[in-house]
């Protein structure tokens, strides 16, 4: 778990620099699928590190609906694990 976050936080700086610099970035369904592979964490803090991507809106909703439905996920495992 705390290697995609990292992959995904150093994503999120890489991107950045890339941006400053004018050049090809990473894709943004990239930086997606690493937070739905357990990142989003990683993806929040280096949001907020690097101000990227934090006023772009069709990516923050994609973001917020991957962590919501991680938290669905997580919600529904729990209630299955305490009713079992």
């Amino acid at each position: 778990m705390a290697t995609i976050n990292f992959i995904t936080f150093a994503a999120f700086g890489i991107d950045k620099t890339l941006a400053e610099a004018q050049r090809r970035r990473v894709r943004e369904s990239t930086l997606l699928w690493f937070a739905a592979l357990g990142g989003t964490p990683g993806a929040y803090v280096g949001r907020a590190l690097f101000r990227h991507k934090t006023r772009k809106q069709p990516f923050s909703r994609r973001l917020h609906a991957v962590a919501a439905f991680q938290l669905l996920l997580l919600a529904g495992a729990l209630a299955w694990a305490v009713t079992r």
